[in-house]
């Protein structure tokens, strides 16, 4: 074998190599992709749509038709609204505009900011005379809430959180259907899952209320419940020892005292995703205070599989519903 031949030779021997190194590598990436699918199919399909928060990737979001302004009742019911915050700077505008773009007429909006050192205040500054707000040290989430509602007085109250937004005509419908059913006491709705620049990632679709599920797992979309008044001076203000589930135990002290909820076949707001969001830095003071809350309601600590067993028909419920939206089969 002269020189040349086998300089050709091992030159495509090389080329031949180069290119199976390359067919194995791409079939490793897809392999990779393939596993990454499945397990997000399996996540979608398997896990509660209603926790599942990232379902697809970011796209603007959409609202069907029926979500059209209802009109306002008369007498047109005050609601206070209150935002506990703490440098939630980049997001605290939306969550404002979201608020007073609904330009319900008796509307009164305070931020209760814990002192922040981002540039919160420059940003509730702007608004001017447009919403009341405070900026000082508190301790806590819960304590800030009864901050703002205090000395209020009103027909209806919500709490939104810093980095969480309304939907456009939540307080009219809300206002409507609380005019319509003076039955009802707290009322919450569907949600939607928007990621740190405000793109939907996803929604839940939520059944008819179930007073037992609530006291297995808090499942009622904080930021889309409002309730009356008359809940808050009976059950009394946010338990400040709460910094998690501050949410969970409003509403089963508020179920326990014979308040009646009703879920609303609405999206009426949505739940940012992002790194920063205290529901995935504090999950084990999140837990410990879940336990708290399911030992003082059923009277005993319930296994994990107690858990899933209660709640397994409200979960099957929710999984036709959010399935048959999806699929579009159902308008909400």
């Amino acid at each position: 074998m002269d020189d040349g031949f086998k300089q050709e030779f091992l030159e495509k021997l090389k080329a031949v190599e180069e290119r199976l190194d390359l067919i194995e590598t791409s079939h490793g990436r897809l392999r990779e992709a393939y596993a990454r699918s499945r397990a997000h199919f399996r996540r979608l399909w398997l896990r509660p749509p209603m926790w599942t928060l990232e379902q697809h990737s970011p796209r603007p979001l959409k609202l069907h038709s029926s979500q059209d302004l209802p009109a306002l009742p008369k007498p047109v019911p005050s609601i206070a609204i209150v935002t506990p915050s703490f440098n939630h700077g980049r997001f605290l505008r939306a969550t404002i505009d979201s608020v007073v773009n609904q330009a319900y007429p008796r509307l009164f909006y305070h931020v209760q900011d814990g002192g922040s050192d981002d540039d919160t205040v420059e940003v509730l500054k702007s608004y001017g005379d447009k919403i009341s707000w405070r900026s000082a040290r508190d301790k806590g989430q819960s304590d800030a809430i009864n901050l703002g509602f205090a000395g209020i007085d009103c027909d209806i109250m919500a709490y939104l959180n810093s980095d969480d937004t309304l939907l456009p005509g939540t307080l009219a419908c809300v206002a409507n259907f609380f005019h319509e059913r003076p039955d009802i006491d707290m009322v919450y709705g569907h949600r939607i899952f928007i990621d740190s620049a405000g793109s939907e990632i996803g929604r839940a679709i939520l059944p008819a209320h179930s007073p037992k599920a609530l006291l297995y797992a808090g499942y009622v979309p904080q930021e889309t419940m409002f309730w009356r008044r008359r809940v808050w001076d009976s059950i009394e203000p946010m338990d400040v020892n709460f910094h998690y589930a501050l949410d969970w135990d409003f509403m089963l002290r508020a179920q326990a005292a014979g308040f009646k909820f009703e879920r609303l076949r609405r999206f009426l707001a949505c739940f940012r995703v992002h790194e920063e969001q205290k529901t995935t830095k504090n999950f084990e003071v999140g837990r410990g205070e879940m336990h708290t809350l399911r030992l003082r309601s059923l009277g005993h600590l319930p296994t994990q599989y107690e858990i899933h067993r209660a709640l397994l028909p409200y979960f099957a419920r929710q999984f036709v519903f959010h399935w048959s939206y999806r699929f579009g089969l159902v308008k909400q």
